[in-house]
């Protein structure tokens, strides 16, 4: 469609000068309200005001200027409509070809914490979507832009061969504008959840997400699959990872990234983790990154091979020799010295990332499951026992080593699928057993797994024993102390073996179980 005239009222102004200067060179007529029309005539722009147009003034603060027949007349009108061309020409209705309208910044005032209710208020647009969803509705003869990334697309038509707006392009800016008023009002009603004391869990929700990219395919090759990241997200977190390096991530990649780092940033000291199908098959904390790292690959080479490795710290020179030796499918870290780049981009396909570690582990948040037809909601398991809820429950006391090992694996268990149980000595995992259907199980598979090292070991459980079959289990594999969540009816059996075996038990009151 030809562009004759041009209605522009924008409170995000970055390029709307340049924009507006093209487009009258191009003969375009300008209309603007009041903010915009001064920017524009101080910048030596024509444009004629939106109240010359309506020949109603700016009313009550500025909430009422562009509701006006004028002005939606002439963005509603189809083109081709003899009643609307007829109505057009009664009422004295000049058309208007394109909107460049974006919102007041309502998502940026309610997240300054001094905000008030009346603010917040005042900075809900409404003549700004009222023109957007209008001008967006009659995308076949009106050119909507609410985003000034498009203002290149823009001029780049404009000023081509036909120099008109291809429908394509008209219809691609008009989806754009419904996403940005259904993204405003989302945040609206958000905000008026938490205003009335809804809480993390309100009536409603809606979620926004801006895709990152299209994947090869899913979890296996028969299912398309594309990687989304909540927009304006701004803590720390997978979604913000830059890649340095190797192939595109694949959909198994990015989730057993994420399980990776989630381990990787539950520790201060230097650690690492090794992560193979979202579970950890070694993970390590040492006096150095090498250390750590040559822990967790320790605890099982075998299970290494292919694995996902998350780091703590900036990759070093001799850490980035150990990576090398072996297939390793991601390397994840808040960043890479020069040399250990240099190592490691040897291997064309190593996908490398860098990713901010929020101190103290990974901030409070939301955590969604999907299900046929909805979604389970929770918040994200970061909380870990405080020392004053941890109670031994049994008649020997743990050594200091073993405090020290017990919290190391409390912090693992966390993070395997359950059932979990993780054996664990020195710093390392020395076996770990994940999603079993019985707890002693899973406690089979990490005590065989540990072998020798089970002697003199610990072990974490992420909920508590139904019956004392795993203590036993654990006491003939050599494991000295126990940690678990307690709570069971029959705990006392458990505590019992505990003091039959001289194994120190903790109990920690809280689970961990992750499905």
């Amino acid at each position: 469609m030809n562009v004759r005239r041009a209605l522009i009222s924008v409170s995000d102004k970055t390029g709307v000068v340049a924009f507006a200067r093209q487009l009258h060179q191009l003969g375009i007529e300008l209309i603007s309200t009041g903010g915009t029309m001064k920017t524009l005539r101080e910048a030596g722009i024509p444009v004629t005001y939106v109240s010359d147009v309506t020949g109603f003034p700016e009313i009550m603060d500025g909430r009422v200027k562009t509701l006006n027949p004028y002005i939606h007349g002439g963005i509603l009108a189809i083109r081709d409509n003899e009643e609307h061309i007829a109505a057009m020409e009664k009422h004295h209705i000049q058309g208007i070809d394109m909107v460049v309208v974006n919102l007041y910044p309502f998502r940026q005032t309610v997240a300054r914490p001094d905000v008030t209710l009346a603010e917040a208020v005042e900075n809900i647009d409404i003549g700004g979507p009222a023109m957007i969803r209008a001008a967006a509705k009659n995308f076949n003869y009106v050119t909507v832009v609410v985003n000034p990334e498009r203002y290149g697309d823009i001029i780049g038509q404009l000023t081509g061969d036909k120099r008109q707006i291809s429908v394509e392009l008209r219809m691609a800016l008009a989806r754009e504008a419904f996403s940005h008023t259904a993204e405003y009002d989302g945040y609206i009603s958000s905000y008026l959840a938490g205003q009335l004391g809804e809480g993390q869990f309100p009536q409603t929700m809606q979620l926004v997400l801006e895709k990152v990219q299209d994947l090869r395919y899913g979890e296996n090759p028969h299912q398309p699959a594309a990687f989304y990241r909540e927009k304006h997200f701004a803590g720390a977190g997978i979604a913000k990872a830059r890649q340095l390096h190797g192939k595109e991530l694949s959909f198994n990649n990015i989730a057993d990234v994420e399980a990776a780092y989630a381990i990787a940033a539950e520790f201060d000291q230097p650690a690492a983790a090794i992560i193979k199908h979202t579970n950890p098959c070694g993970a390590g904390v040492g006096e150095t990154l090498a250390e750590a790292y040559g822990k967790a690959y320790q605890a099982d080479p075998v299970s290494a091979f292919g694995g996902i490795v998350a780091l703590n710290r900036t990759v070093d020179e001799e850490t980035a020799r150990q990576l090398s030796a072996i297939f390793i499918e991601a390397v994840i870290a808040p960043g890479f010295e020069q040399a250990a780049l240099e190592i490691l981009t040897q291997k064309k396909n190593i996908r490398l990332l860098t990713v901010e570690l929020a101190a103290g582990g990974r901030p409070p948040g939301l955590d969604y499951k999907k299900v046929s037809g909805g979604f389970l909601v929770q918040a994200l398991d970061v909380a870990d026992a405080a020392p004053a809820e941890l109670k031994i429950v049994s008649k020997r006391q743990p050594t200091g080593e073993e405090w020290r090992q017990l919290t190391f694996a409390w912090k693992i268990v966390k993070h395997v699928k359950s059932n979990a149980i993780v054996v664990a000595g020195g710093n390392q995992t020395y076996g770990v057993g994940a999603g079993q259907m019985n707890r002693v199980g899973a406690a089979a598979i990490a005590l065989e797994q540990a072998a020798g090292k089970a002697q003199g070991a610990v072990l974490a459980s992420d909920a508590f024993f139904p019956f004392r079959d795993t203590v036993d289990t654990a006491a003939k594999a050599g494991i000295t102390a126990i940690i678990q969540p307690g709570g069971s009816v029959k705990d006392a059996e458990s505590i019992a073996a505990a003091n039959e075996h001289g194994i120190a038990m903790i109990f920690t009151g809280m689970r961990h179980f992750k499905h």
